[in-house]
């Protein structure tokens, strides 16, 4: 028999939707809290969770095989020093479309001027304003995982000229053209668009400081949509003030909630959202385990599995 402990603040209704399943060979124990859940876990071979309280309880887990992380983003398990004895899997492949629902807004509303053109409109200014043709807007996308390739799909659905930057510059579905992280310069000097779609690595951390933001084209915008690690905010703030680069649309943060007193808040070419561009829904998430639970019991390789060392 398999015991699953369930660790999420959803807790209950993922343990709704994966009772209704009515798995074969699963004995199910779920739990918002950590203290509760050291002792659940001592009994259980499978873990489905939020990784920062996942990462909590791991050394309690004396029969662990199998966590599915309830996130995209798992680097709160894969800090040097966690065990790693267990099969790691995330929420991959399940947030490009919203990714690209929140990318693709963003973009229009500067490209279409929307807030001026609602002042304008409480003004009662009626005042055309000119825009640029999609066609003749670059987006350069940092990270060429499963988000990023959608994200490129969807840009070029629009008519936008894509580029893209990974480790290896292997060829991508709908990017025009794919640099290596060693040719940054030369990718980041076209795009009017830069987005971060990085995970938190050591090798992404501050990867946009002051150095790259001068890079980038004068009115260029910068948009982080992976982990706020990537981004100097520093550096990010300066390069705001002193016109280096034209605008920022930012998810994601160094330390969330982002401080009240981090100047970003008040910056009028600043866009901020509470890490929500592509949230976790428990539907998908619990349908997603059952896959990879029927997997599990077939003994086949499950779907989406982490590699610890490169954190994603």
């Amino acid at each position: 028999m398999n015991k699953l402990l369930i660790l999420s603040a959803e807790a209950d209704k993922y343990s709704t939707l994966i009772r209704s399943a009515d798995l074969p060979q699963l004995e199910i124990s779920s739990t918002p809290d950590i203290h509760s859940a050291k002792a659940l876990i001592k009994e259980c071979n499978i873990a489905l969770g939020d990784p920062p309280l996942m990462s909590e309880v791991l050394t309690s887990a004396d029969r662990l095989e199998w966590v599915q992380s309830s996130w995209a983003g798992v680097e709160q398990l894969c800090m040097p020093g966690l065990r790693r004895d267990y099969t790691l899997t995330n929420a991959k492949g399940m947030f490009g479309a919203l990714i690209s629902e929140y990318v693709m807004t963003y973009l229009f509303v500067f490209e279409r001027r929307v807030f001026r053109m609602r002042s304008n409109q409480l003004k009662r200014h009626w005042k055309p304003l000119s825009y640029r043709l999609a066609k003749d807007i670059t987006i350069g996308i940092v990270g060429l995982g499963s988000i990023g390739r959608q994200l490129a799909i969807t840009a070029r659905h629009f008519g936008l000229r894509v580029t893209g930057l990974n480790r290896s510059g292997k060829p991508c579905e709908a990017v025009q053209k794919v640099y290596t992280v060693d040719e940054i310069a030369a990718f980041l000097k076209a795009p009017d668009y830069v987005v971060i779609t990085l995970p938190a690595t050591p090798q992404t951390n501050q990867l946009i400081n002051s150095d790259t933001l001068r890079m980038m084209k004068p009115k260029s915008v910068l948009m982080n949509i992976g982990r706020g690690n990537s981004v100097n905010e520093v550096d990010l703030v300066s390069a705001l003030e002193d016109g280096v680069i034209g605008g920022a649309v930012l998810d994601v943060f160094e330390h969330e909630p982002l401080p009240p007193e981090s100047p970003l808040w008040q910056m009028p070419n600043v866009y901020i959202t509470p890490h929500m561009a592509a949230t976790s829904f428990p539907e998908d998430i619990a349908e997603m385990f059952i896959q990879n639970y029927q997997r599990f019991l077939r003994q086949e390789s499950l779907q989406h599995v982490v590699d610890f060392e490169l954190g994603y």
